[in-house]
């Protein structure tokens, strides 16, 4: 993952809240992902607010580095499922 570029949610991505966050589905492979918690779910949304994932990152994790590493870790994994990609 880029962490300098911008990333927003993929359009080919549609997600259904759920109370442990939320369900992504990928419209082209079928393929179905968990977001296993609202932060993440919140940070995902947020994306298209920053002008790369770290100053997304930043925010979100407001100063807590291992948050901070567990949040760069979920965002790496998402955009592998093709949940997110590049600006």
């Amino acid at each position: 993952m880029n962490s300098t570029a911008p990333h927003q949610l993929s359009s080919r991505i549609g997600l259904r809240p759920e109370p442990f966050g939320a369900m992504a589905y990928h419209f082209d492979t079928r393929r179905l992902v968990f977001l296993k918690t609202p932060a993440l779910v919140d940070l995902v949304h947020s994306l298209e607010s920053f002008d790369s994932v770290d100053q997304a990152v930043a925010s979100a994790a407001a100063g807590d580095e291992h948050k901070a590493t567990l949040l760069v870790a979920a965002l790496s994994s998402l955009e592998e499922a093709g949940v997110i990609c590049e600006r």
